[in-house]
């Protein structure tokens, strides 16, 4: 068994291997063997009549083999063959492209643009991006620092450094329409080819690149880019396929309103703060009292009589200076929940009544923005998402709220003091996932938490088709103030 080096211009046939292994007595048949394993080596190194082609030297345990027999020369177990091409000066490099574009299908920017007219550009950062082409996926093989530059909407980035080893866990359908750039359509011939022998089945490459497509002044995504200090603080988030420097950016734009800086507000905020959600709203209009500290995380005995809302900014100020807090120090009411909650793209709802929960809900069905729904009661926790178009609203389950007498707050009927980090941390989980466009909101389930027997339960719930506030065609009937009709801490 002898080990042949690869350089770096061929190690696209070599599936990225730097080093294979191949047999038999002479070099001429290692190099005949190392052309059967992949497919495309043996014609950039041998020529049509089996010489070595008079731009590539091969040596053989650091030796030139033509000090020796030449293609004859005699090999042994444990010896090395090193195959070193010329890699400046243009009869090399031209030849090989030439040899590519035989081989791989090319197309225009313009060409590519009309094929993906129902593409759109994001109107802003924190909505998802339809590919650039349709049915199929775009790759760009630049450097991190040429993407930051501009990239075609919806294109996955692997640097072509890495392109081999990441290409399959973020691609894996073979089949699919693979269309590569790079600046100026050349690393994408190299890229194609090595996908093509990956065993990708449908691979282009883009004429001109990224420059000729804005060259034809077709539309580009413009990114925002993480500091230094933003690349450390979210290393583990950047590493992560599904979320990379493209969601962290999502996170970092995505506007969050939290009700209630209480129990499921507290570990809500804190964990959304810790990921980087760029601006969290607090509305809140109570003090901290020393009851709170059993569950309220974000408070501390020190800050014990302050307004909650100033607390919660001290603590997630301290633990991440990328987030702005807003605070609202009042409590929410028909006159002023649509003006604060249009400041925001996500609302949470960690309230522990039942007239903000009913307003909270009228509100985002009135402006359609999603709601993530957190409950707790004792040892007992729920979770939902109520997202109007997309599922039922509060109202499909409770149409109208309970009489006080059946409606205990948390003061009067208690709480298991880690409970709510349960359910608030599942709620931060929630909020996360719809600001990243990934996985599957619980639009449509409710989870029940008992933690007495440590079990979860999902509920299917579905939208009232009679419901006076979300059913199609139905007029918005208003906003109602409940306080006169249901108990209240």
């Amino acid at each position: 068994m002898v080990t042949i080096r690869i350089p770096t211009p061929l190690r696209g046939l070599t599936k990225g291997q730097s080093d294979i292994t191949a047999t038999g007595p002479t070099v001429r048949d290692l190099l005949e063997d190392a052309g059967k394993q992949y497919d495309g080596l043996r014609p950039q190194i041998l020529d049509a009549s089996g010489e070595v082609r008079r731009f590539v030297n091969i040596f053989l345990n650091n030796e030139d083999i033509r000090s020796h027999a030449g293609l004859a020369t005699s090999v042994k177990d444990g010896d090395v063959l090193e195959i070193l091409p010329a890699v400046a000066g243009g009869a090399t490099f031209a030849e090989l492209k030439s040899q590519l574009k035989k081989e791989i299908s090319e197309i225009t920017a313009t060409d590519l643009f009309n094929v993906c007219k129902g593409a759109v550009l994001p109107s802003a950062p924190n909505e998802s991006v339809k590919p650039a082409v349709a049915g199929a996926t775009a790759i760009d093989v630049r450097t991190d620092e040429e993407w930051a530059q501009g990239y075609i909407p919806g294109a996955i980035h692997i640097d072509r450094g890495y392109l081999e080893i990441k290409v399959e866990s973020l691609v894996p359908d073979k089949s699919k329409r693979i269309v590569c750039y790079c600046a100026g359509g050349t690393r994408s011939l190299l890229a194609a080819k090595a996908l093509k022998t990956l065993g990708y089945q449908q691979v282009e490459s883009l004429i001109g690149g990224f420059d000729g497509w804005k060259e034809a002044g077709l539309p580009f995504v413009q990114p925002v880019i993480l500091s230094e200090s933003q690349r450390r603080r979210y290393l583990r988030h950047l590493s992560i396929p599904e979320v990379g420097e493209e969601g962290q950016v999502k996170l970092l734009a995505a506007r969050v309103l939290c009700i209630g800086a209480g129990g499921l507000g507290c570990p809500t905020a804190l964990y959304l703060a810790a990921a980087g959600v760029g601006t969290l709203g607090i509305v809140d209009d109570d003090l901290v009292d020393e009851s709170n500290l059993q569950r309220q995380i974000l408070h501390t005995t020190a800050r014990v009589g302050t307004p909650k809302t100033d607390s919660a900014r001290i603590a997630i100020e301290a633990l991440n200076p990328d987030v702005k807090v807003v605070e609202h120090k009042t409590r929410l009411n028909s006159e002023n929940v649509i003006d604060i909650f249009s400041q925001y793209d996500f609302i949470v709802d960690g309230s522990d009544n039942f007239p903000t929960r009913y307003l909270v809900n009228d509100a985002c069905v009135q402006l359609k923005k999603p709601c993530i729904h957190g409950s707790i009661y004792r040892f007992e926790g729920q979770l939902t998402v109520f997202w109007p178009g997309r599922g039922p609203c509060y109202r499909c389950l409770y149409p109208t709220p309970p009489p006080p007498e059946f409606a205990p707050s948390c003061a009067e009927a208690g709480v298991l003091g880690v409970l709510p980090g349960v359910i608030g941390i599942l709620e931060a989980v929630e909020t996360v996932k719809i600001i990243l466009g990934r996985g599957e909101p619980l639009v449509g389930r409710l989870v029940r938490y008992d933690a007495l027997k440590a079990e979860f339960r999902e509920l299917k719930i579905s939208a009232d088709p009679t419901c006076a506030y979300c059913a199609p065609g139905v007029i918005f009937p208003g906003l109602i103030d409940y306080e006169q009709f249901c108990g209240t801490r």
